[in-house]
């Protein structure tokens, strides 16, 4: 199967163009082609919307760099002149939206210097900056101004679901032979008996349409559920005179926004104030360098991301009038990536119906042969009458019907119909899955290499301890009783207050609120404690300069103004790292004493003992200047004021998540910015840090020559004081020795590496837009448990379809042979059009909804991964298939060759009622086997059934119409009403199935597995790498 497939394979993420042209090309039997790539990428489309991105890219470079720099040259008297209309006025306004819009779009900095600056713009949006927009001015400002929305296609009805269904090629050609049936048989049978056969395929059809397209629309709804919640993105904004988090969507001109590194633009706007901002414009632009935004440059256009740096901003222009929202409108979405499952089903569903389309020929040519020598041998062969053509007429339906059940055209769509229910379940649990694959591969993935804060750990970080004038003190509860000199207070008080990102502001209740990173606000909420305030510090010192935190300097540094002239910088970061830095200490007086060899030893040894703890440890020192230095901050003779050890608690159930992933054959790499002995600690806390496993520093694993690094890379399991560069290399060289990797992210410089894993993984709470935009899953909670459970449902994922894939394979062999033999030996085929639709039913659309959404079981983690070049369709389930479809094929061949003389039926009607009773045993065979299908090597296979409704719900029903179609649609299906003898027997035929499954179960077809289901783990998660 594997040589045939060849063609019908793509990498999961980032698949070449060529291998998604060429599984396209090599589907070549598709039944309803508009459904069938409903899901899939549309390659003309998406070159078509690349096409237009580089057409509008390139009008917004130009509106960037030649119409900035024509306005030089404008006479502002040449400029266009907006008149205030009078819905602005009375508004209280006094400039109109598409003003603010022309000026921010050309970069019109003349403009808003003749405005005032976004003070003046403020002023004419009747707003204060310190204060930000009024809530009950909301509606009218949105009114005026627009909403910040974008133009979404609108989506799909039901009924274009229903015309979709009925583009299937063959329900249409049966819906011809319908309608002619109908007419030749009420010419030749009269009315309404020569309706009946006619009237029983629309029915049937009608039928399948119908479940078809509400399967399909219940399937949109939740897609559409899923990217509403992918668009959903919130942003810090001041209102009412509060910072507050608000949705993107909620934006309104004349709204405050703060600005951080990893956010994206929401709106267009100026800026008011901020710090060495500098903006990503490639996706407005495609120009890659970044542009640097400050008050000589003040423009932020939407969609663009903050790269470096902070700012405030005002919003000046929102949702369709910013370029971001034009370019919105204009691309048109060309379909999600194809999944390697759906692919690979595609390609199985290709192959069968290709022998399903020669079996269909076959048993047409066979029926019309025989037919013809019947005729011939009883001297009618020049005599034709209507009612051989409506015998014709039906061996043409039956060949037809053939080709439906043949095709299995629900194969791939059961791929998307599972993923979907597996996404959306994963949303209830907090994981927001953002392309379909990701759920598929997560099943395979074989290393997790995730960060340690806010995802092994709660991230609610206190400072528990702290080095200050050669004395550790330890928090008491809500206190810490450090006993200072006044000097050495405010001097630790300025260190901290001073040198921040974060900020503590009131919230609408009036209670203390600090905003920023979790390290952050465990320095201020400390230096709350001390009794420090941080509005007086801002008053009293200046800032003049910022450096904020860089993941690869580690550590953040501000320039503040000082009494007398001078300047005072501040710095902050990784103890080692600052330690350096350092050429002083505090002493308990206030005054700055040389840092001796033996102090930093004593330094350094308090660093260990408080990262043994697994405390995180920060120095907060500090240097006074004559002068503001040009350039950057000086990196040397600081004085050193403090060692801060900070606690951030492991999360409850991490160790036992931990446990999960090592017995399912998963690494847990932890990857950190934290000194080693922190790592460490928590990493034996988290139960990641094995024997014989690994700790290594980031510096050390950078310089390793390749040989040495491949050899280390499988012992691997803490890499401490990491670069984002280091993260990126780690899973490079773990992809390039067969490793399926998922990696956490949460910062702007974490993107190249979770864009190179296989599946990356943002965090929701602290992850930036920018990780988000290249993750694959988005881990809504930061929580590792979380993790867990994605690997859960993609696994879950791939063993439902390898049910659905077994229990239809099964149906197709018995119907296709069945019909086939029975037509050359006897002339007739036992199951009808109608009779096949139904069962085309059952196997396709109800058994993936039966089978594809079942929820997963705790045995899913207790064998391994699934190998990417792993068999889809096994041994076991070759064995089961070939076992039931001879069962099948034995029970219903002898019912069809002797079922007469087995059951003594006699009479007229005894073929009726011998084909119902075989067509009743056929279809109970089925829902037993689909029984069956829920385990592949398990015997227990009622193990959680009744916990999935569904399942429950399709059984009901597919037994509850069995028995309408048998007892009360005789005259449209072809069937007789059977008595309670008969029911009991195809019953019990069906239910044998089950006995014989057991057995099956117990012939052994793979060398490391058993008929529990579990596969042989190693000895040890070290071994399993």
């Amino acid at each position: 199967m594997s040589n045939l497939l060849k063609d019908f394979q793509v990498e999961a993420k980032n698949p070449s163009l060529e291998a998604r042209q060429r599984w396209r090309s090599s589907v070549s039997i598709v039944k309803n082609r508009a459904r069938r790539f409903r899901m899939i990428s549309n390659l003309e489309k998406l070159a078509e919307n690349d096409k237009k991105r580089c057409q509008i890219q390139e009008k917004i470079r130009v509106a960037f760099y030649v119409q900035k720099a024509a306005l030089q040259f404008i006479d502002a008297g040449a400029r266009r002149e907006y008149k205030l209309t009078d819905e602005v006025r009375q508004a209280g306004f006094h400039v109109e939206a598409d003003e603010l819009a022309s000026m921010v779009r050309n970069h019109d900095t003349r403009s808003l210097t003749k405005s005032g600056g976004a003070e003046g713009i403020a002023q004419k949006l009747s707003l204060s900056l310190t204060e930000g927009v009024r809530s009950s001015e909301l509606h009218t400002r949105e009114k005026i101004y627009g909403a910040n929305r974008y133009a979404e296609k609108p989506a799909r009805s039901f009924l274009t679901f229903v015309w979709e269904a009925l583009q299937d090629v063959t329900l249409i050609i049966l819906m011809v032979c319908a309608v002619v049936s109908i007419g030749v048989g009420v010419a030749t049978e009269g009315f309404p008996k020569g309706m009946y056969d006619g009237t029983g395929i629309l029915l049937s059809i009608i039928l399948v349409v119908m479940v078809t397209a509400i399967s399909d629309y219940r399937q949109s709804l939740q897609f559409r559920d899923l990217d509403r919640e992918k668009k959903k993105i919130n942003i810090q904004v001041t209102r009412d005179g509060n910072r507050q988090e608000v949705s993107i969507d909620d934006l309104v001109v004349g709204d405050v926004v703060h600005l951080s590194i990893g956010d994206r633009v929401p709106a267009d706007g100026v800026f008011i104030n901020g710090y060495n901002v500098e903006i990503d414009e490639s996706s407005l632009s495609g120009e890659s360098e970044p542009s640097h935004v400050n008050k000589e440059k003040p423009f932020l256009l939407s969609g663009t991301k903050v790269q470096n740096g902070s700012a405030k901003m005002l919003v000046t222009t929102v949702g369709m009038r910013t370029e971001w929202g034009k370019l919105m409108e204009t691309l048109s979405e060309g379909g999600e990536d194809e999944t390697p499952l759906q692919v690979k089903l595609n390609g199985v569903a290709t192959i069968i119906g290709k022998i399903g389309l020669g079996f269909a020929v076959l048993t047409f040519v066979v029926l019309c042969v025989r037919f013809v020598i019947g005729k011939a041998a009883a001297g009618e062969i020049s005599q034709w009458s209507s009612e051989d053509a409506l015998t014709l007429l039906d061996y043409f339906a039956i060949a037809v019907t053939i080709i439906v059940v043949a095709v299995p055209e629900g194969l791939p769509l059961a791929v998307t119909l599972s993923l979907a229910f597996a996404m959306k379940q994963l949303m209830r649990d907090r994981a927001l899955v953002r392309h379909l694959a990701a759920c598929e591969t997560m099943g395979s993935s074989t290393c997790i290499c995730t960060d340690k804060t806010g995802t092994l750990t709660t991230n609610h970080m206190v400072v528990n301890k702290v080095w200050i004038c050669e004395n550790i003190k330890e928090r008491r509860e809500e206190n810490f009783e450090l006993n200072l000199g006044e000097q050495v207070k405010n001097l630790l008080i300025q260190a901290i207050f001073q040198n921040t990102g974060s900020e503590v502001v009131k919230d609408k209740e009036g209670k203390t609120q600090i905003l920023g990173s979790p390290t952050e606000r465990a320095i201020l909420e400390f230096g709350l404690l001390l009794g420090g305030d941080v509005d007086t510090q801002r008053r009293e010192h200046k800032i003049l300069k910022i450096e904020p935190f860089n993941s690869d300097k580690k550590k953040m540094s501000v320039l503040t103004s000082h009494s007398g002239g001078k300047v005072r910088a501040f710095c902050k970061g990784a103890s080692e790292i600052v330690l350096k830095m350092c050429e002083n200490v505090l002493d308990s007086s206030g005054e700055s004493v040389p840092l001796s060899e033996e102090k930093i030893a004593a330094v350094s040894e308090v660093i260990e003992g408080f990262a043994s703890e697994a405390l995180r440890t920060l120095c907060l020192v500090y240097t006074d200047l004559d002068e503001a230095p040009s350039g950057d901050l000086p990196d040397g003779g600081y004085t050193l004021v403090a060692v801060v050890g900070i606690k951030d608690p492991v999360r409850p159930g991490v160790r036992e998540a931990v446990k999960t992933c090592q017995n399912a054959g998963i690494m847990v790499r932890m990857v950190t910015g934290d000194n080693i002995s922190t790592a460490k600690a928590i990493a034996k806390e988290c139960g990641i840090l094995t024997a014989g496993g690994v700790a290594i520093e980031g510096s050390e694993f950078r310089n390793l020559p390749p040989h040495e690094m491949r050899a280390i890379l499988p012992k691997i399991q803490v890499m401490a004081r990491s670069l984002p560069l280091d993260k990126h290399t780690l899973v490079n060289n773990l992809r390039k020795i067969g490793e399926v990797v998922a990696v956490t992210g949460d910062g702007t410089n974490d993107a190249p590496a979770l864009h190179e894993s296989d599946i990356g993984l943002a965090m929701g709470i602290a992850g930036t837009e920018v990780a988000k935009e290249n993750a694959d899953v988005i881990i809504m909670d930061d929580n590792f448990a979380t993790i867990v459970n994605v690997a859960k449902w993609g696994r879950a994922v791939y063993i439902n379809i390898q049910k659905f894939v077994q229990f239809q394979l099964t149906v197709n062999v018995v119907a296709l042979i069945i019909n086939f033999v029975s037509a050359c030996i006897t002339g007739s085929a036992p199951l009808t059009a109608v009779q096949l639709l139904w069962v085309n039913m059952i196997m396709d659309t109800l058994g993936a909804l039966a089978l594809a959404t079942e929820p997963p079981n705790e045995g899913l983690m207790k064998r391994q991964p699934i190998g990417r070049t792993a068999s889809f369709i096994t041994r076991a389930m070759w064995r089961n298939i070939i076992g039931q479809s001879i069962y099948q094929l034995i029970v219903l061949g002898i019912l069809n060759f002797y079922g007469k003389q087995i059951l003594d039926l006699n009479g007229p009607d005894s073929t009726a009622v011998l084909n119902t009773i075989i067509f009743n045993s056929f279809v109970f065979c089925q829902v037993f086997n689909e029984v069956n299908s829920r385990e592949i090597e398990k015997i227990n296979v009622f193990a959680g059934m009744f916990s999935s409704w569904v399942f429950v719900a399709v059984m009901t029903a597919t037994i509850g119409f069995q028995l309408i179609i048998v007892e009360l649609l005789g005259a449209f299906a072809s069937t007789v009403p059977l008595s309670w003898q008969h029911w009991l027997l195809c019953v019990v035929i069906g239910a044998i199935s089950m006995i014989l499954a057991v057995g099956l179960k117990c012939i052994p077809v793979e060398s490391n597995s058993h008929h529990d289901g579990y596969e042989l783990l190693p000895s040890g998660p070290s071994d399993s790498a």
